[in-house]
């Protein structure tokens, strides 16, 4: 075989992988997708994620389809797509929890967040509110504290795992204000309002789209805010750096992830219709009613924000001494 016609069969085997892989592309998604969703069914990940589940089917032509895979404080789930076909058919909606905090508290992390992934787009950002159960007698986050400090050890505060975003918005609670409030972990913070509405639990973190129907029934109280500004789902609640607890600042956000070394193309495409999503009036709508505030960031700002969360939350695990094993 001569080198001409080598070069020849070489150069159309390469156009030929060029056209399949062109049409793999263009033929994307030809069946479901799924979103792997890393926490409980009726938690503030699950009810975000299928909004964006909902439009996405309509704008993929293919159904979106949610699944929860909770455990671990949220690394179970996103272990799962670490390690799936790298197809585009497998997504996460991860959180401040699962990209930003979790893989600090590992002595060996199950997995990298800024190289184990393909950072598609930050979705949304919602503020923690700081929840108090109605037989806490605490009216205020200045009330809240002294009785913390009047019983020391003996308040609770759940969250839906240890090393996620919630725990250690209570971790950051206990350093800046000096209390000893304990903390007890669950699967997903779903679980924890049963143990609030019986007294077993006093104090929770979590997100308006979870806590508002509770708030509204008095079931529990919301004493303050995360974030730098109020929410206009929690006009008359105050910032907890306004109740008195300077540089407090913990707000949740959301994410989409896929496995590294999915086709470029493909993720082009779902970066273009979560995006287009995102920017639907039905569903700013929708995230305005449940306290979030949509993003669509595109994937090289996605990956610089999750370089600055995490050098953020490294520093407030290693101040916690927060650990697992």
């Amino acid at each position: 075989m001569t080198r001409s016609v080598a070069a020849a069969m070489f150069s159309a085997a390469l156009s030929v992988c060029a056209l399949q892989s062109s049409q793999a592309a263009d033929n994307f998604p030809n069946r479901a997708v799924r979103m792997i969703i890393p926490f409980p069914v009726g938690g503030a990940t699950d009810i975000l994620a299928r909004v964006v589940a909902q439009k996405s089917t309509e704008l993929f032509g293919q159904q979106v389809v949610v699944d929860n895979r909770p455990g671990a404080g949220g690394t179970l789930g996103s272990r799962i797509v670490v390690t799936s076909n790298p197809d585009g058919y497998t997504l996460l909606m991860g959180t401040t929890s699962t990209h930003a905090i979790g893989p600090h508290l590992y002595e060996k992390p199950p997995y990298d967040s800024l190289t184990d992934f393909s950072h598609i787009t930050q979705i949304a950002t919602s503020p923690n509110v700081l929840l108090v159960g109605s037989q806490v007698p605490a009216q205020s986050i200045k009330e809240l504290v002294a009785l913390a400090k009047a019983q020391p050890g003996k308040l609770n505060f759940g969250s839906s795992g240890t090393g996620t975003q919630f725990h250690l918005s209570g971790e950051l609670l206990k350093l800046l204000a000096g209390i000893n409030i304990v903390h007890v972990p669950y699967k997903g913070t779903a679980l924890v309002y049963p143990d609030m509405f019986s007294g077993t639990i006093q104090i929770l973190f979590d997100v308006p789209p979870v806590a508002l129907p509770f708030i509204k029934q008095g079931r529990i109280r919301a004493l303050g805010v995360s974030g730098k500004k109020r929410v206009n789902v929690l006009p008359n609640v105050p910032t907890i750096i306004e109740a008195g607890i300077p540089g407090y600042d913990a707000d949740l956000w959301f994410g989409l992830f896929a496995p590294t070394k999915v086709p470029a193309e493909r993720l082009n495409r779902i970066h273009r219709d979560i995006v287009t999503a995102l920017n639907s009036g039905d569903v700013r709508e929708r995230f305005a009613t449940l306290g979030a505030d949509g993003i669509g960031s595109a994937p090289a700002a996605f990956t610089a924000f999750l370089k600055a969360e995490n050098a953020k939350w490294e520093k407030v695990v290693k101040a916690s001494g927060a650990k697992i094993d």
